[in-house]
């Protein structure tokens, strides 16, 4: 009888935990996007698609990555196997290879052919991912019942987040204007994606005018429209609205798309195919897809984070979002779930923070690395000692070292303190000091994690806050990432749907608690080496 009992009470532990489970998990990153552009904007936006998902689900308003550096690959890549770069080995978009000097794009494989597009755009496959993926998880656990999409304008942005295993996984070719795959997934593409392919909406798209969502006096929470630190388009001086999209694709052709709002609109049309061409959440098997917004990203890098394009293209992806919910609403009702976050932030564009006597700045590459080589040279002697300098990682020339008979930890250490000495370093760390990974200083802490022992260089470096390094300081518009400061690393997490309670907490977690946290939503094994943390409100 006690058998018989304990046998009906994990049946019905198994139905209603099934029964809890949602039918289809949608993972969005939004590239590029910091968390307060959910202060900065929320008066602007409608009540369907960012406050929606506040008001009914579960904000982590002090979410930060935990390692540097906050790149897209890497956050892709951090999100979705619960840990850090020095472990899924994914240390940046590229990388320098001191075995064939050569840098290593971070889902490049030369094995690999285009599907449905060019050739060269299709080399791509997870291979330089060296840990699973919540998504791999969940096909193992469900022994591959459960399917799995990912879709971006970005490569990286699909693949990494599909893991080693899905249905497959797509991005956008910006030479051809069509979404396709590579040899690693399938041989071609299936009838859904080349229906969707058929409608060319690409090109559909670029026939619009970008004119702003309200009137341009609206946008009070931006500088003024055509600011000096606005990168121009090609075919137009000024940065201005409206943009022509139909006159400008004509000297920047259809990869246009990806730096318009309607490269958003492109991908969700897309992710909408998906949910219907692969049946995403037609039975009791939850399946996920993987949405990465990327045209956030193209735009912040041109226009700074205080553009007048930045805000409109963030109320337009509003206004995409709740068209997704008002699709999952009619087609899942209350069977479906969403997470949303962002792979890294940005910095606002420095020569804007020094007009207005704030702390930024530029660190000119070409002239840092060959200073710094030549006063390597005054204290050790003639030769190229610098090989590669990327990722603020620093590469050494070993065979020069090992030639000159000299020791290789000390001569990192000599180094490590001539490059302290530079204007614009915070500082500095030794290959040897940060695989001890012991620091409790959260800066030196974040490059570690950073840190992976085969991939990385010899020294890291730390810029001072609001630096930027760019390849030439008379480019002083636009902006980028990349640092372990906040401005790069708060970012939001927000947690919505079946099963994801009311709330919100400042409690201070971690980009990589996200796929821990979905492994015990969804019952799956937990990807292999995560060290994320589930995010313990979400069970109470």
């Amino acid at each position: 009888m006690k058998k018989l009992l304990y046998c009906l009470f994990i049946s019905l532990v198994s139905i209603l935990t099934a029964q809890e489970k949602p039918k289809l998990v949608i993972g969005i990153v939004v590239d590029q996007m910091r968390q307060d552009y959910i202060l900065r904007f929320s008066n602007k936006f409608s009540d369907g698609g960012f406050k929606r998902m506040i008001g009914e689900g579960f904000q982590f308003r002090n979410a930060h990555y935990n390692y540097v550096p906050t790149y897209t690959a890497p956050g892709h890549a951090s999100i979705y196997t619960g840990t850090t770069p020095s472990n899924h080995g994914i240390i940046g978009n590229g990388w320098y290879s001191p075995e064939t000097n050569l840098n290593v794009y971070c889902v490049s494989d030369p094995a690999q052919s285009g599907i449905g597009g060019s050739n060269s755009s299709g080399k791509m496959s997870p291979k330089n991912l060296l840990t699973s993926t919540i998504t791999d998880e969940l096909r193992i656990t469900t022994n591959f019942q459960a399917k799995v999409v990912g879709v971006s304008i970005k490569d990286r942005g699909s693949v990494l987040p599909a893991g080693h295993s899905p249905n497959g996984a797509y991005w956008f070719d910006s030479k051809t204007g069509n979404f396709m795959t590579s040899t690693y997934y399938m041989d071609k593409l299936p009838n859904w994606v080349k229906k969707f392919n058929g409608k060319n909406l690409a090109a559909k798209y670029l026939e619009n005018t970008w004119s702003t969502l309200l009137p341009i006096k609206a946008y009070a929470e931006s500088t003024m429209d055509n600011a000096p630190y606005e990168r121009s388009f090609r075919g137009k001086e000024e940065t201005t609205f409206p943009y022509d999209l139909k006159e400008l694709a004509k000297e920047n052709g259809v990869g246009l798309v990806r730096s318009t709002p309607f490269g958003n609109t492109l991908v969700l049309d897309m992710a909408l195919a998906a949910i219907e061409g692969e049946k995403l959440g037609a039975d009791e098997t939850t399946d996920m897809l993987a949405i990465s917004f990327s045209s956030t990203d193209y735009i912040g890098h041109q226009f700074g984070s205080n553009s007048v394009e930045v805000q409109d293209t963030y109320l337009r992806l509003d206004l995409e979002l709740e068209r997704l919910f008002e699709y999952l609403d009619a087609n899942f009702k209350d069977e479906y779930m969403v997470f949303l976050t962002s792979d890294h932030g940005v910095v606002n564009v420095p020569q804007f923070l020094e007009d207005n006597k704030m702390v930024g700045g530029y660190l000119e590459q070409d002239k840092f690395a060959a200073s710094l080589n030549d006063t390597i040279t005054s204290v050790l002697g003639a030769g190229e000692w610098v090989l590669n300098i990327g990722n603020d990682q620093v590469f050494l020339n070993r065979d020069l070292i090992q030639e000159k008979g000299l020791n290789i930890t000390e001569v990192r250490k000599t180094i490590r303190d001539i490059i302290i000495g530079f204007d614009g370093i915070s500082d500095a760390y030794t290959k040897e000091e940060i695989i001890e990974r012991k620091s409790t200083d959260i800066f030196k802490k974040r490059i570690e994690h950073g840190f992976n022992a085969k991939r990385s260089g010899d020294i890291a470096v730390r810029l001072s806050p609001g630096l930027l390094s760019v390849s030439s300081t008379s480019d002083r518009k636009g902006t980028s990432h990349g640092s372990g400061y906040t401005y790069d690393t708060h970012i939001p997490i927000i947690f919505f749907g079946k099963g994801i309670k009311k709330g919100n907490s400042v409690r201070p977690v971690a980009i990589i608690d996200i796929a821990p946290t979905l492994s015990m939503l969804l019952n799956t094994s937990l990807p292999n080496a995560s060290t994320g943390i589930p995010l313990l409100e979400l069970f109470d």
